[in-house]
């Protein structure tokens, strides 16, 4: 017999249904191990303003919505992975992160040459990767079904661009700069083929890898005087030959992809960008009426504005929580396996829209941009105007 007079009248209590007691499956809930949500971006070096905002925008929606994975009794991560826009870096990180049998799922990456090679290593587990960023066509054309994207593509994006140089910007000539990466010349070669169906004199079709004097490009270009430059690249690179040109007298009106889109490239470039358009899957967080609360709520926790491919990001997560919950449904353990079909699976209206997978990973309907740079001030990039926007259904698998 119990010597506890407290212990024995709480037991009788509850046998008489008068104490409620956990319920046995609560109790059988906790501890059941920690479930790990990776990302891949660059957090250093010259990308690291698109990069961290995949972070954060990751974190922002797994700390919203683990609540339902925890009450099922796991512990929710996110592990970010800082791929530095390097594929090397990228494909060192994924043979690390798949021998982490916890992470289930990943959300990156910026950079389509980083993510390519990087997938085919997530390939071999198949752990599923959900891209708020990455745009060129091989990515989900590869067919690999642990590989998603909620963002759109750059055979449209180098179409939606060229429509726009020739109907709106009525350029006659053309002269394009790409950075040699995968992303930026794949958009660039796009573009260069839409211009020239439209009409467009293309002067020029050059890359470089230059980072700082520009001078070797810039000369031939003034001396062409083309309408328009177009430049497939990222910001870090574009921003200091969009200065220098304007410092030389190029008067070419400037257009760019969605590598332009980030505030450092004001911070960079400051007056030089001020009224150049450029084309994105993604736009700044004020072209998505849903967002607005989240632009408040990622500026109060992390002290600054969202930048593009946040609000991506916070949906790629989402959308990565949504597909482990009905993985672990019945009290099943959560697999890769069953995490990446559940994820072909998900049918997720966010903060941009409605995401919708097709065969290919793609989203059945994506957004496209064109945007116009307001301000030379980086805290305004926000506040870009914009000129078009357009849905666009996902082109169709090759056969």
């Amino acid at each position: 017999m119990s010597r506890n007079p407290v212990r024995l009248t709480f037991v009788l209590l509850a046998a008489l249904g008068l104490v409620a007691l956990p319920a046995a499956s609560n109790l059988e809930a906790q501890g059941k191990g920690t479930i790990k949500i990776a990302t891949q971006s660059p957090l250093s070096g010259g990308q690291a303003a698109l990069g961290e905002g995949i972070k954060l925008g990751a974190q922002l929606a797994i700390e919203k919505f683990r609540g339902g994975l925890e009450k099922m009794g796991y512990k929710v991560e996110l592990v970010p992975f800082d791929d530095q826009a390097k594929p090397d870096v990228g494909v060192a990180n994924a043979k690390n992160l798949i021998a982490d049998k916890d992470i289930l799922v990943v959300v990156g990456h910026l950079n389509s040459g980083v993510a390519i090679p990087s997938s085919e290593v997530y390939k071999e587990v198949n752990l599923a990767m959900v891209s708020p960023a990455n745009t060129n066509p091989t990515v989900t054309d590869r067919g690999y079904k642990n590989v998603f994207r909620v963002c759109g593509r750059d055979d449209v994006q180098g179409v939606v661009g060229g429509e726009f140089a020739s109907a709106t910007m009525k350029a006659k000539s053309a002269y394009i700069i790409h950075d040699k990466t995968t992303y930026g010349q794949g958009v660039a070669e796009f573009f260069k083929a839409d211009a020239e169906k439209k009409g467009i004199k293309i002067l020029g079709f050059e890359g470089t890898e230059e980072k700082s004097n520009f001078d070797p490009i810039i000369t031939p270009i003034k001396a062409k005087n083309p309408d328009l430059i177009y430049f497939g690249g990222i910001y870090e690179q574009a921003a200091p030959f969009f200065k220098q040109a304007r410092e030389k007298g190029v008067k070419s009106k400037f257009l760019g992809p969605d590598g332009m889109d980030s505030s450092d490239l004001t911070k960079i470039a400051g007056k030089a960008v001020v009224g150049m358009y450029y084309t994105s899957v993604a736009g700044p967080v004020s072209v998505y009426p849903q967002a607005k609360k989240f632009a408040e709520e990622y500026k109060k926790k992390f002290g600054k504005n969202p930048e593009p491919f946040a609000a991506q990001a916070y949906d790629s997560a989402a959308i990565a929580i949504k597909a482990l919950e009905a993985a672990a449904k019945g009290g099943k353990a959560p697999t890769r396996d069953a995490v990446t079909a559940a994820v072909r699976d998900v049918r997720y209206t966010g903060i941009t829209g409605t995401i919708e997978f097709d065969g290919k990973g793609d989203p059945q309907k994506a957004l496209y941009f064109v945007l116009q740079v307001v301000s030379d001030n980086p805290e305004k990039w926000g506040d870009n105007k914009e000129v078009k926007r357009l849905t666009i259904a996902a082109p169709a698998a090759k056969k």
